[in-house]
């Protein structure tokens, strides 16, 4: 059969800015860094940590994570499908809008306009804006799937069509409010609902933005690297509808020992724990994977990304339930401990995934070799020691806050006060920020070596050398 005409611009234009998003998203979550460690670097009322912090958090995810969907969507869809995408003008109308909804969220968050609910702080005409947004792509990709020549549907779509599926309708949910000004709502939930509606919106906006596409790629891209196919095609349909069945329920372990009814944190409590094993399901459908391959995690650049993202997936999905038992939760919870398991996954697992699908995507979709596979190798180990530095620094500083916090005298009294707490974070507030530090040197490696690829690399003649880079 003839290779159908695959549009390949718009990957490009979603890969570029995604990219730059992310480059925004690290650069102020390093500065905010700094800020909490220096309050001078504070210069309100907008460059101030309360106003920059958002920022970073919603470009982290939106302008960066969900660019990379974007962009690794519409690659893949027409690759799996075997046909072109379904409308290539809403696939522009798409990208100019989702530029232009980033550029508004930014705005108005440094302008003080915010809901306070976390990962979904921008105000009512930003939702609206999302929700346009988010219905132009599921259109584009729903339709390019229903017009496919490929009968099978790889495990990738399913991911695909979840992710799309999942996070309008989460959105939706958590987005309903009512308008009293251009720029500010009240939620249409009210006290401990608002606080469920939202934590089943936040855990589950991670599930379906931030592990079903990542998987997506990974299932995808990782066969293509290393030229063998996923272990078992089974496993990874079961681990799938088990995911998806089991992380709906989790939201509430946010909310341990809070008025929330009993019944309702238990349930999450035990679905959390449940959750390790469709998440390790694709752990093990990835490691069995490189059977008789795990040379290529010295050979092949792409795969040292591939297996530590899902390593670190596989770290964050035993993290993250022991974190949803009560005994756990009421000791950890509130310190510097959760961010440090936040970042695990955002730049440990999901950003590994997406350097690997880009550096993947780009000699395909500009017809040039990777400029530099040292320069590669050289981002990889400088994103893996900045994240692990500031992750470990952070897990330890969340043992310590918890222990002094929890210290009592004799009489029941605090043997510290607040302010004493602070004060012994600040080693590690340093160096979380010195982690950060490096993995931001990581990302500029990570740009310089696309722009000169695009620039300077040498054509290939064809896909299968596509990879391969100077050394």
């Amino acid at each position: 059969m003839e290779t159908p005409p695959y549009n390949y611009a718009i990957v490009r234009s979603f890969v570029t800015w995604s990219v730059i998003w992310g480059l925004v998203a690290v650069l102020v979550g390093v500065i905010v860094s700094f800020q909490m460690i220096e309050p001078a670097l504070n210069f309100p009322p907008y460059l101030t940590f309360g106003r920059l912090r958002p920022i970073h958090t919603n470009a982290g995810i939106y302008g960066w994570g969900v660019g990379v969907i974007f962009a690794t969507f519409y690659y893949i869809v027409q690759r799996l499908c075997k046909t072109p995408i379904w409308s290539v003008k809403l696939a522009k109308f798409q990208l100019w809008f989702f530029n232009a909804t980033i550029i508004a969220s930014a705005v108005t968050l440094l302008l003080g306009y915010t809901t306070s609910k976390e990962y979904h702080e921008m105000e009512w005409p930003i939702d609206v804006m999302v929700v346009i947004l988010w219905v132009a792509f599921a259109i584009n990709i729903i339709m390019t799937i229903i017009k496919r020549q490929e009968e099978q549907m790889y495990i990738s779509l399913w991911y695909m069509l979840a992710a799309i599926v999942g996070v309008a309708i989460l959105y939706l949910v958590n987005s309903a409010a009512m308008p009293v000004s251009l720029f500010k709502s009240y939620s249409a939930y009210a006290g401990t609902n608002d606080a469920n509606v939202h934590w089943w919106f936040g855990h589950n906006a991670v599930a379906m933005a931030l592990t079903a596409p990542p998987l997506a790629m990974f299932y995808y891209f990782l066969p293509k690297t290393t030229g063998v196919p996923i272990y078992s095609h089974r496993l990874s349909i079961i681990a799938f509808w088990s995911l998806i069945f089991m992380y709906l329920w989790t939201g509430a372990h946010h909310l341990l020992w809070t008025p929330v009814p009993d019944w309702i944190q238990t349930l999450a409590m035990a679905f959390s724990v449940m959750l390790i094993a469709p998440s390790w399901g694709s752990v093990f459908n990835g490691y069995l994977s490189m059977n008789g391959q795990w040379q290529q995690m010295r050979d092949n650049y792409l795969v040292k990304y591939l297996i530590l993202g899902i390593t670190f997936y596989g770290l964050q999905t035993l993290q993250g339930p022991m974190q949803a038992i009560r005994t756990f939760s009421a000791f950890i919870h509130y310190t510097d401990w959760v961010p440090a398991h936040i970042h695990m996954g955002t730049m440990g697992w999901v950003s590994m995934i997406a350097f690997a699908s880009i550096y993947y995507l780009v000699p395909y979709i500009y017809g040039k070799r990777v400029y530099s596979i040292p320069l590669a190798n050289l981002q990889f180990w400088l994103i893996l020691v900045g994240q692990l530095t500031w992750s470990i620094s952070l897990w330890v500083a969340g043992v310590l806050q918890a222990g002094m916090w929890n210290a009592m005298n004799p009489d029941g009294s605090l043997t510290y006060t607040f302010m004493e707490t602070m004060v012994e974070m600040y080693p590690y507030w340093w160096i979380r920020a010195a982690g950060g530090l490096i993995y931001f040197a990581g990302l500029l490696v990570f740009i310089y070596n696309l722009v000169m690829t695009v620039r300077q690399g040498e054509p290939v003649a064809t896909a299968a050398t596509a990879t391969e880079g100077r050394g």
